[in-house]
C-alpha cells in the first residue's frame, strides 16, 4: 500500500547503533513515505560524541547530507548513562571502518529542534520516531508541555513482554538506560505504537536476507549485510538464533506499511522504582487491570514482508 497523500512528517530519534543506522537508510530511501525533518541524536548504544557522528555517516552513506543532524542530551534526566559497545563495538557502528563524515551537525540542540519544529508544523502532523532512550523527547515535552499534544504519534522501538529483557533479565535496553524518560514519555496522553524485542526478534537476519543485502552491490547493501555480520555475532551466541534482530527499522517499516505488524492497544507502564525490575515495560497484555490503554503495543511481524520492503527500499540508495 503506497501512501496516497503527501508523505508522513517524522523526527528520527537515535543512538545509531547498526540497526539503526538501517532505519535511517530505510527512512531516507522512502521520501514518497516519509519526509525526515530531522535527525536528533542521544547518548545511547555509546555516547553521544559518537551518537551524533554515526548519524551523520549514515546520512552521507544514503547520499543525504543535506539532512539536518541534531546533537541532544548526552546522559538520561537522573542517572548515569549505561551504554551498549558489548553488542555494537566501541564505535557504535563497528564492522567495516567509516570514514568521519564531511557534513556538519546543524547548529542547536536536539531538544529545542524537537520543540520548534513541532511548534512550527501543524498539530497532528509530526510524527516522533525514537530509536534509542527517550531523554530527548521526555527532555522536550517537560521544557514545552505545550507541544505534546501538538505531537501526531509516537512510534518507537523499546521494551518488551513476552521476551522480557535484553539488558537486565526484566528490561529492555532503551527503556532502561532512561526510565524516567519513558515514564514521562508513555504517560504523555499521545498515541504511541511500540516495537518491543516481541516483534524485533521474530525479525532476523539470515544468511539469504544478509546475502540480498550484499547482493544490491551497491555502498548502502554491503554496508547494511557488514554491519549485520559484525552485530550478529553477539545476538547468535547470545540467544543461540539463526541470526539477530533488526530492532530500528521496524519503526519506519511501521509507517511505511503498518499491514506488517499486530498488536494490541493496551496499557504500558514503565517501572522507575524497583532494584530488581528498573526500566521494565509492564504491559498489560492480557487485559487484567483496569488501567486506560495508552499504546498499542505490537507482538507480530511478517518478517519476510520486512525484509523485502527493506531490501527495495535501500536498493534506491
Amino acid at each position: 500500500m503506497t501512501n496516497p497523500s503527501s508523505p508522513r512528517k517524522i523526527i528520527i530519534d537515535t543512538d545509531p547503533g547498526q540497526d539503526d543506522a538501517v532505519a535511517i537508510l530505510l527512512a531516507l530511501g522512502s521520501p514518497e513515505d516519509v519526509e525526515v525533518l530531522g535527525v536528533t541524536a542521544v547518548a545511547g548504544n555509546v555516547p553521544l560524541a559518537l551518537t551524533q557522528k554515526n548519524a551523520r555517516i549514515v546520512c552521507e552513506l544514503a547520499g543525504k547530507p543535506e539532512t539536518k543532524v541534531f546533537a541532544g542530551c548526552e546522559a538520561p534526566i537522573s542517572r548515569k548513562l549505561v551504554t551498549a559497545e558489548h553488542v555494537h563495538g566501541k564505535t557504535g557502528l563497528d564492522g567495516p571502518v567509516m570514514p568521519d563524515p564531511e557534513m556538519e551537525l546543524s547548529e542547536g540542540h536536539a531538544v529545542d529542534f524537537i520543540i520548534e519544529t513541532l511548534r512550527s508544523n501543524d498539530a497532528g502532523t509530526v510524527t516522533l520516531c525514537p530509536l534509542g532512550p527517550l531523554t530527548n523527547i521526555a527532555v522536550a515535552f517537560q521544557k514545552a508541555p505545550d507541544i505534546i499534544e501538538r505531537v501526531q504519534e509516537i512510534v518507537l522501538m523499546g521494551g518488551a513482554y513476552f521476551e522480557v529483557g535484553n539488558i537486565t533479565p526484566a528490561a529492555e535496553f532503551n527503556i532502561y538506560v532512561d526510565p524516567e524518560a519513558a515514564d514521562i514519555v508513555f504517560k504523555s496522553g499521545v498515541p504511541i505504537t511500540v516495537m518491543p524485542l516481541d516483534v524485533t526478534h521474530k525479525a532476523l537476519t539470515t544468511k539469504p536476507r544478509v546475502d540480498a543485502f550484499r547482493n544490491l552491490g551497491t555502498k548502502p547493501g554491503v554496508m547494511v549485510a557488514e554491519w549485520t555480520d559484525f552485530f550478529e555475532r553477539f545476538d547468535k551466541e547470545k540467544y543461540g538464533s539463526q541470526g539477530a534482530p533488526l530492532h530500528d527499522p521496524c519503526v519506519i517499516a511501521y509507517l511505511i506499511k503498518p499491514e506488517l505488524f499486530k498488536g494490541r492497544h493496551i496499557n504500558v507502564e514503565i517501572e522507575t522504582g524497583s532494584e530488581l525490575t528498573l526500566g521494565m515495560t509492564v504491559a498489560d497484555w492480557w487485559g487484567v487491570t483496569d488501567r486506560k490503554p495508552n499504546a498499542m503495543f505490537m507482538g507480530d511481524i511478517d518478517a519476510d514482508g520486512f525484509f523485502e520492503l527493506l531490501t527495495e527500499r535501500i536498493a534506491r540508495l
